[in-house]
C-alpha cells in the first residue's frame, strides 16, 4: 500500500521528558502483515477454550473430586467469576500506563501457564486431592489440596485478565485506521474475534467437558493446558511481525486533571469562541499518537479546564491548572459512552437467561427428537452455530444491502447495529414467555412440548447477539480515546460479567417477592408449579425499555471527531 509514503507528512514530535520514543513512527514502520491478526484471533480461539475448558465444569469440580458443599461450591466459583472480570481491569491499566500491550500480554501468559500447568498436576498427582468417596463417606480436601487449587485457579484469573484486556485492542492496533483498505479490514477482524471466543467455548462445552466427566478431569485439564502453549509458542513466533505502540503517560491521571482544574476554575466563563481554549503543542499530547481531538459541545462545564487565564501563566509549568482540549475531549467521550455501556449490562442480563432459565425451560419438555435424547444445556452449543451462520449472513447480505441503502461504507453505524441487537432480544423474551405459557398449557392437558419449540428464541437471540456484540467490541475499541483503549475494551467485558450479576439479582428479588405469604412463586423446583412465563414477561419488559433508553442517548451520541485529518497515504 504504500505506507511509508504516507510516513512523510505526519507532524514531527517533540521529544518530551516524558515521552516514550515517537509511538506514532513505530506504529507505521512495518508494513501491514495478515499474519499478524491471524496470530491474535489463533491465540484467542486457544485460549477461550482453555479458559472455558476450567470454568465451565468448576463446579462439578469442586463437588466430585474436592468433595465441597454445595453452597460452598456455588459461593467459591461466584467468587473467582468476579475476581476473573475484574482482573483485566489490571491489566488495562498496566497495559494503557506501563508496560504497553504485547508485555502485558506476554507477562499473563507466564502466570496464566502456570495455573493451567499446576491444575493439571493437581488432577494428575494422588496426594493433591482427597481419596475417593468410600460408599456414602467423602473425606474432604485438605487445606493445603485446597491451597494448592485455589492458588492454580488466581494464577489463571491473574493471566486471562491481562489476557483479555490486551489482546483485541492489539489486534486492533495492527490495523492502521488512515489507510481505507485496513479499515475494512479490521471491522472483518472484530467479526472474527467474536467467532473466536464462541467458538473456543463451543468446543469446550462439548468436547473438553465430555472428557473431564467421562474419560479424565487430568486430560481435559491437559488439553486446556496443550491449547495454551501452543497459543504461547504461536504468538511469540509472531513478535516480529506484530506492530506495537507504547504507552505515554497515565490516562487515569489525565482524567483526573481534568475534573481537578474544571473544578479550580468553576467560576471561569468558556469564551464563546472555543479556538480560545488550550490546544496543547504535540509534545504534550497524552497519547503519544499526535492524534488532536475536535472540540464538541456538550459537557461544557468541563471545557473550563482548558481555559487559559492570563494570570496563571506561570502556573502552566506544573499543568495542573490548565488541560488541553483533546484531554477534556477524552474525557468528555468517556462520559458520553459511560449510558451505553450502562445499557450493554442489562442487554448482557437479558441475553443472560440463554445460560440459566431457557436450560431449565427445556429441563421441563420433551427432550427426545426422533431416537436422540437432547441435553437441554446443549442448545448452547446450537446456539454457537446459529451465531457462525448469522455472521456469515450478517457480512454477505445485511451489510452490502444497507451499504446501498444508506452510503455508509460499513452499511450500518455501530450504534446502529447495537441498537438491533437490543431491540431483537425483546421478541426473542417475548416468544420465550408464550412458549412457557403454551408448555404449562399442554402439561395440565397432560401432554408435553418438544425442545424444538427452543429453537426460535435461541435463534432470535443469536442474530441479536450477532448484531450487538461485534458492535460493541468495535464500538468500545473505535471510540475510546486511542490512549485507553485497553481500559474501555475492558469494559466491553466487564458488562457480560455484571450482566450475570444483574441477572442473579433479579432472580433473588423476583423469587423474594413471589414467594411471599408461602406461595410457590414463579420459580420454584418444578417450573410446573410455576410461572417462568411471567419471569420473561418481565425480562420482555426490561428489554424494552432499555431499547428505548439506549435509543435516546445513542440518537443524541456525538461520535469522537480528530482535529487534524490523518494522513492518508497515497
Amino acid at each position: 500500500m504504500g505506507m511509508e509514503s504516507g510516513d512523510a507528512q505526519l507532524p514531527l514530535i517533540h521529544h518530551h521528558h516524558h515521552q516514550a520514543s515517537s509511538a506514532s513512527g513505530v506504529h507505521h514502520s512495518k508494513p501491514f502483515n495478515w499474519k499478524a491478526p491471524a496470530l491474535i484471533l489463533a491465540f484467542e480461539f486457544l485460549e477461550s477454550i482453555a479458559y472455558a475448558g476450567i470454568s465451565l465444569n468448576l463446579v462439578v469440580y469442586l463437588g466430585t473430586v474436592l468433595h465441597g458443599t454445595t453452597a460452598s461450591n456455588a459461593a467459591n466459583v461466584d467468587t473467582w467469576n468476579g475476581t476473573t472480570f475484574l482482573t483485566p481491569f489490571l491489566g488495562a491499566i498496566l497495559a494503557d500506563t506501563y508496560w504497553g500491550k504485547y508485555k502485558t500480554i506476554a507477562i499473563s501468559i507466564v502466570f496464566y501457564l502456570t495455573g493451567l500447568l499446576v491444575i493439571t498436576a493437581s488432577a494428575i498427582i494422588p496426594s493433591l486431592q482427597p481419596a475417593p468417596c468410600n460408599g456414602s463417606s467423602c473425606p474432604p480436601a485438605t487445606g493445603f489440596q485446597y491451597f494448592v487449587f485455589f492458588t492454580a485457579l488466581y494464577l489463571i484469573s491473574v493471566g486471562t485478565g491481562g489476557v483479555k484486556s490486551a489482546l483485541l485492542p492489539f489486534g486492533g492496533d495492527q490495523y492502521d485506521d488512515s489507510d481505507l483498505e485496513e479499515s475494512k479490514k479490521k471491522q472483518s477482524f472484530f467479526s472474527l474475534f467474536f467467532i473466536a471466543i464462541n467458538l473456543g467455548v463451543f468446543i469446550s462445552g462439548t468436547v473438553v467437558v465430555w472428557i473431564q466427566q467421562n474419560v479424565a478431569w487430568s486430560l481435559g485439564f491437559g488439553i486446556s493446558s496443550i491449547c495454551l502453549i501452543v497459543a504461547t509458542v504461536a504468538f511469540v513466533a509472531g513478535t516480529p511481525l506484530y506492530r506495537v505502540q507504547l504507552p505515554t503517560g497515565s490516562p487515569l491521571k489525565s482524567v483526573v486533571m481534568v475534573f481537578v482544574a474544571s473544578f479550580k476554575k468553576r467560576k471561569v466563563e468558556v469564551p464563546a469562541d472555543s479556538a480560545l481554549l488550550y490546544e496543547g503543542d504535540d509534545a504534550d499530547l497524552s497519547n503519544g499518537q499526535s492524534v488532536k481531538l475536535a472540540h464538541t459541545d456538550g459537557f461544557r462545564c468541563l471545557d473550563k479546564a482548558a481555559v487559559v487565564l492570563e494570570e496563571a501563566e506561570e502556573m502552566k509549568e506544573d499543568g495542573s491548572m490548565v488541560c488541553s482540549v483533546t484531554q477534556v475531549e477524552e474525557v468528555k467521550i468517556v462520559l458520553r459512552m459511560l449510558p451505553i455501556w450502562v445499557t450493554s449490562v442489562l442487554y448482557a442480563a437479558s441475553l443472560g437467561q440463554t445460560a440459566t432459565t431457557f436450560v431449565q425451560q427445556g429441563n421441563a419438555m420433551n427432550t427426545r427428537i426422533g431416537p436422540l435424547s437432547v441435553p437441554a444445556a446443549s442448545l448452547n452449543s446450537a446456539e454457537v452455530i446459529f451465531m457462525m451462520v448469522w455472521v456469515v449472513f450478517q457480512d454477505s447480505v445485511v451489510i452490502p444491502i444497507a451499504r446501498r441503502y444508506t452510503g455508509n461504507p460499513s452499511g450500518l453505524t455501530q450504534l446502529q447495529r447495537m441498537g438491533v441487537g437490543r431491540l431483537l432480544a425483546v421478541p426473542a423474551l417475548a416468544v420465550a414467555a408464550m412458549l412457557e405459557t403454551w408448555r404449562l398449557r399442554s402439561v395440565r392437558g397432560g401432554g408435553n412440548l418438544s425442545i424444538a419449540w427452543q429453537l426460535p428464541q435461541f435463534v432470535v437471540l443469536a442474530c441479536s447477539d450477532v448484531f450487538c456484540g461485534i458492535a460493541q467490541l468495535e464500538f468500545f475499541y473505535s471510540e475510546a480515546p486511542v490512549s485507553m483503549r485497553s481500559l474501555c475494551s475492558a469494559f466491553s467485558f466487564l458488562a457480560l460479567s455484571l450482566g450475570y450479576y444483574v441477572n442473579s439479582f433479579v432472580v433473588s428479588m423476583v423469587a423474594a417477592v413471589t414467594t411471599a405469604g408461602g406461595a410457590k412463586g414463579w420459580l420454584p423446583a418444578d417450573l410446573n408449579d410455576g410461572h417462568l412465563d411471567y419471569y420473561f414477561w418481565l425480562w420482555t419488559g426490561i428489554s424494552a425499555v432499555n431499547f428505548v433508553v439506549y435509543a435516546a442517548f445513542a440518537k443524541n451520541y456525538t461520535v469522537k471527531k480528530l482535529a487534524v485529518p490523518l494522513p492518508h497515504p497515497h
